[in-house]
């Protein structure tokens, strides 16, 4: 099936032949029609499924056919996505979409300055695109007015409830009108999420795509078990392979991603972190090193690498296992998109072989062992006496250096 089939307009065909787009994604063929026909959507779908297109394109084309509706300061769609990162991809897909359309877009999040964000909005938009808190904070001093929202999205419903942003998602839901078009996206469905897209949509359709078969089938993925204490050396084994042109490696903290990068520029690996506590400038220039391979390693937090989309990257290392097994097949999705190579590797210390378990139940296959490992797990009990594990450790890194 091609694009033109979905009965999309020539402007934003026109766009898409440009970006490179000519096949629509399983997402895309699903949502694209309902949401043209005006009707209330639920998407289950993960970063990586096109989702983005599959909401911008529809949403193009139905304010690109209601003109009538020019005036200054009237936000007529808004876009609710839970970080920075996504909020600046979602702003700069509809705006590639709809470059020959007229639709204006723009975008405002937290940790920058208002003023660009306010005079951009004091101009006049069609889509807003916004990150909760920024949205509210500028809702409350008077910028924004969402009485006029036509259509509305709310993308990664379920890290909006992991991050704590579900009663900011609330106070936005009560601000805008009864009659809408409501569109909601989610990577999961649990009870809570259910429940809060049962107060937004109305008569909606649902669409569900599976991504974790196709990624966990694409993706090559491994897994070395290995004492917590031999990470960094095992990490910068691998990273002495030329092949790996650039790796994603994700921890669970931002102080395990500062620790991380700190051990690789150490050995003279070119490395940044990218985490909550870091500017939002800081976060956008790691991630323009890494696309261009400036920066070898891109370290991540979780919920900084939301909204990652970096084209022909083939690595991504669990320097740490997330104790939820969604958040695994998140991460493995960054690499072997659009049918490229990708690989995924994972270190499993004895504490983490749980959240191991967890993540083969959710993807239904084992993950493959590394045999030839050169840190083999020697603590295999999670609780040892201090100073057992720092001596097995030692041992271990020692006999390495001497192979």
């Amino acid at each position: 099936m091609q694009f033109e089939s979905l009965d999309i307009i020539e402007p934003i065909l026109k766009s898409l032949k440009e970006e490179g787009y000519t096949t629509p994604t399983p997402i895309q063929v699903q949502a694209i029609p309902i949401v043209l026909k005006g009707t209330d959507l639920i998407g289950c779908a993960q970063t990586g499924t096109g989702k983005t297109a599959a909401f911008a394109v529809p949403v193009l084309q139905l304010l690109s056919n209601n003109k009538s509706f020019e005036r200054k300061r009237k936000i007529r769609s808004l876009v609710v996505t839970p970080t920075r990162e996504l909020a600046i991809q979602i702003e700069e897909s509809f705006k590639a979409y709809g470059r020959y359309t007229g639709i204006t877009c723009t975008v405002v999040f937290g940790g920058v300055n208002k003023n660009p964000q306010t005079n951009a909005l004091r101009n006049g938009v069609d889509v807003l695109v916004a990150t909760p808190g920024r949205l509210l904070d500028l809702m409350n001093q008077g910028y924004i007015s969402l009485k006029d929202v036509g259509i509305f999205v709310l993308d990664e419903a379920d890290r909006m409830l992991d991050m704590g942003f579900i009663h900011d998602v609330r106070k936005i839901i009560a601000a805008l009108p009864q009659k809408r078009q409501s569109l909601f996206f989610s990577a999961t469905m649990p009870p809570e999420i259910v429940k809060l897209a049962g107060s937004i949509v109305y008569k909606p359709v649902k669409v569900e795509v599976t991504p974790s078969a196709t990624t966990v089938d694409i993706v090559n993925q491994s897994v070395y078990f290995i004492d917590k204490g031999n990470k960094n050396a095992l990490l910068l084994e691998l990273l002495n392979d030329k092949k790996i042109k650039t790796a994603l490696v994700f921890t669970r903290t931002k102080f395990g991603a500062d620790k991380v990068v700190k051990v690789l520029k150490k050995k003279n690996i070119t490395a940044e972190a990218i985490h909550g506590n870091k500017t939002q400038n800081a976060r956008q220039r790691a991630l323009s090193n890494f696309k261009s391979q400036a920066t070898r390693v891109l370290v991540a937090t979780d919920i900084a690498a939301r909204g990652i989309d970096v084209e022909d990257l083939e690595y991504v290392i669990n320097y740490e296992i997330p104790n939820i097994p969604e958040t695994y097949v998140h991460r493995i999705g960054r690499t072997g998109r659009a049918g490229a190579d990708g690989t995924a590797i994972s270190f499993c210390d004895a504490e983490e072989k749980p959240y191991l378990k967890d993540i083969e139940k959710l993807i239904t296959k084992k993950i493959r062992v590394v045999n030839d490992n050169p840190f083999p797990l020697i603590d295999n009990n999670p609780v040892k006496a201090p100073g057992q594990q720092h001596r097995n450790n030692h041992s271990r890194v020692e006999s390495h250096r001497g192979r």
